[in-house]
């Protein structure tokens, strides 16, 4: 027998990425959020490993709930090109696994709280050139 198991979509498995990044960066939890949408969490887990796909109308609901506007959730989606696609779905996972770690979030609340765009540069300098140094060790 041939078993019939349909793989989620890569888009789909993109946007509930981005649903889940954007929910950890609020400090959202999947209950809070199926809650505003009137879902269980168990949905909303289902739309973020992209086993249930979105509809436009409930993205459009997300993307309210989460403050961003509807193309978030699209950004840096894999197809744009043969090449290119891949370089940044791969590119865009390492984003979200980043964000999505304990030391990334963490990171992420604090320098958006910092509100002199100066001081934000210069933490970004700070940054790279202790990676640049740990790149020459």
């Amino acid at each position: 027998m041939i078993e019939n198991k349909k793989k989620p979509n890569p888009i789909d498995i993109h946007v509930g990425s981005r649903i889940r990044l954007r929910r950890t960066m609020l400090g959202m939890s999947q209950e809070k959020l199926g809650e505003a949408l009137g879902i269980t969490f168990q949905q909303i887990q289902k739309y973020e490993k992209g086993t249930n796909r979105v509809g436009a109308s409930r993205l459009q609901n997300i993307s309210s709930i989460l403050n961003v506007p509807v193309s978030f959730f699209f950004e840096d989606a894999p197809g744009e090109g043969a090449a290119s696609g891949m370089a940044e779905a791969s590119s865009s996972n390492y984003v979200v696994d980043f964000l999505s770690s304990s030391e990334g979030l963490q990171l992420n609340r604090a320098f958006v709280k910092i509100s002199d765009p100066k001081v934000r540069r210069k933490l970004v300098d700070l940054v790279k050139a202790l990676a640049a140094e740990a790149e020459s060790e």
